[in-house]
């Protein structure tokens, strides 16, 4: 069988395993965020923490219940690392400095899960366990939880009440996150990955030599890794580790987790909207991208330039051969277009256009289809951008889902989609033109800039993947990649819910004979060109000096 012929095999297996899983996943998740009953264990967790879950909130009070849940993590985590030293189970590491134990809280706690440290040479298992695999599951809950809020603003009408944060969270967590990581993690430990809390020990001799590994709860911090859409590895080396990813069924398996849930909230939108159409429209434009990125990315990964690629099929450099090229690029393409940064291959190596479809996924806002919860929100402001459009050019007033997109609506949309790209571009200018983050680059030239673009538009679009080539562990990159990721998590979340609280208000407009139907091809095709258009126009410059100008010149 030709690798071409295997990695197609392997999308249409990977396609039918989630189209399996759409609508009973979707339905489940509609059900769980639309129910008024509480379980034991929830009502526990409320009292615990003072909560009342049945209080529904305004917008300014859901917004500010996710901003202290969010900075109480950081400091938590922040702390637990500066005294790792003094912890059990810490394997002898010694604590970890205050530019990297914010950069890691800030990481972990945004739902990007950057790592600029070697995670079996730095994270004992309490900081592993009780710190970094708790943000997992709590950072994707968030995510969900404000979603949510903005399906529950286009749903209701004549009240800015948006639900409850809290318990939306702690249905999140309890309901949702993790019932799928115990069967996914039994799955994982059934097919090779370890799960335990052994020491550091000596593996064998090489060349003279000795090579020691850690264990650890690796497989239970895996599949959370990936359904969250998180992405920070156990190991350094993440899911290209034998001991993370032991085999091609795990490799799609965990692939599988990443798309799961991103996609099956498009049901649940449609569920909750009373329209399973809406959700259908939005689910084909996510299937689109993700399908087109693939196809583009095996065109560049697989073409053959010169006697080396022809016997290797394909640019076979960086990438696992347990997996081959076919795997490695559903993965990549997988894991930059939602926030979850987990790779198997080592994305510094793929071909220059390679490198920049990869950067070209993050910077659409992942989007196609996202991250857990910021995926579903993300797409549902383009969405309404493209209504917006849609308006101005037939000079009606838009419409989605019977409310007007008016000049607040409209504004607040376009301060969504800014941030990001405000942050990207203004830190790589900033580090760009400063000797010391230049010095941290490996390569010269398109290459080196590529490291940090990328490393900057992974850290704001909080996805956690990187070139690799770049010395990312300085104070410089440290900070800044930190602040880049707290304010590219929280700061679109503002705005998200502010759109929430306003649309929620409204009262329904009828449907006429010249409303825009958004439950038609027509609208999805409109919505992915949008889409394309706004990245193209604010990125184009500066992926033309980094990976265009690379492929371009091989």
């Amino acid at each position: 069988m030709s690798p071409a012929l295997a990695a197609v095999l392997q999308l249409v297996a990977l396609i039918g395993a989630l189209t399996l899983a759409y609508r009973p996943l979707g339905d489940y998740m509609a059900g769980v965020y639309s129910s008024d009953r509480h379980l034991r264990v929830e009502r526990w967790m409320y009292k615990a923490i003072g909560a009342n879950p049945d209080a529904e909130m305004r917008w300014p009070a859901y917004l500010r219940g996710v901003l202290a849940f969010s900075a109480i993590s950081v400091l938590f985590l922040y702390l637990l690392q500066r005294v790792q030293g003094s912890l059990p189970g810490s394997l002898g590491f010694s604590s970890i400095d205050p530019d990297q134990a914010f950069n890691t809280a800030a990481s972990f706690v945004s739902n990007t899960n950057w790592q600029s440290y070697y995670g079996e040479q730095a994270m004992g298992h309490v900081v592993q366990t009780a710190g970094l695999a708790v943000q997992n599951f709590v950072s994707a809950a968030v995510g969900i939880a404000v979603a949510v809020a903005l399906v529950r603003g286009l749903a209701r009408s004549r009240t800015g009440e948006l639900g409850n944060f809290w318990a939306d969270l702690v249905r999140g967590v309890v309901r949702i996150l993790l019932p799928i990581s115990v069967i996914g993690a039994i799955v994982l430990v059934a097919c090779g990955a370890i799960q335990n809390f052994s020491g550091i020990h000596e593996v064998g001799q090489f060349l003279g030599g000795s090579q020691q590994w850690n264990g650890g709860a690796v497989a239970s911090q895996e599949v959370i890794k990936e359904l969250g859409t998180n992405g920070g590895g156990y190991f350094n080396a993440n899911s290209a580790h034998p001991f993370e990813n032991p085999n091609g069924f795990t490799n799609l398996f965990e692939i599988f987790l990443i798309l799961l849930i991103p996609f099956a909230l498009t049901r649940t939108f449609g569920r909750m909207v009373g329209s399973l159409r809406q959700g259908y429209a939005i689910l084909a434009t996510m299937v689109t991208i993700w399908i087109g990125f693939i196809v583009l990315m095996w065109s560049t990964e697989f073409a053959h330039h010169g006697p080396a690629f022809e016997v290797a099929g394909g640019a076979m450099e960086g990438k696992e051969t347990r997996f081959g090229i076919g795997a490695s690029s559903i993965f990549a393409v997988s894991t930059t277009l939602t926030s979850t940064g987990a790779v198997d291959s080592f994305h510094s190596s793929y071909t220059g256009l390679g490198g920049g479809i990869t950067m070209l996924g993050m910077q659409l806002g992942e989007i196609a289809p996202g991250g857990v919860g910021s995926g579903l929100y993300g797409m549902l402001i383009m969405a309404i951008i493209a209504v917006f459009i849609a308006g101005l050019m037939v000079g009606r007033t838009p419409e989605y889902l019977g409310k007007k997109i008016s000049t607040r609506e409209i504004k607040l949309a376009a301060c969504y989609i800014l941030v990001t790209p405000a942050l990207v571009l203004g830190f790589t200018a900033a580090a760009m033109a400063l000797d010391t983050p230049a010095n941290s680059m490996t390569n010269s030239g398109a290459h080196g800039f590529s490291e940090i673009l990328y490393a900057y538009t992974s850290g704001a679009n909080n996805n956690g993947s990187a070139f690799a080539g770049l010395n990312a562990d300085t104070q410089w990159f440290n900070t800044t990649i930190g602040l880049a990721m707290l304010l590219g998590r929280f700061v679109p979340m503002v705005f998200v819910l502010a759109l929430a609280g306003s649309l929620a208000e409204q009262k329904p407009v009828p449907a006429t004979a010249g409303t825009l139907r958004t439950d038609k091809p027509l609208f999805t095709g409109l919505l992915v060109g949008v889409i394309l258009i706004i990245t193209g126009l604010t990125y184009f410059p500066a992926l033309a000096l980094g990976p265009l100008a690379e492929g371009l010149a091989a």
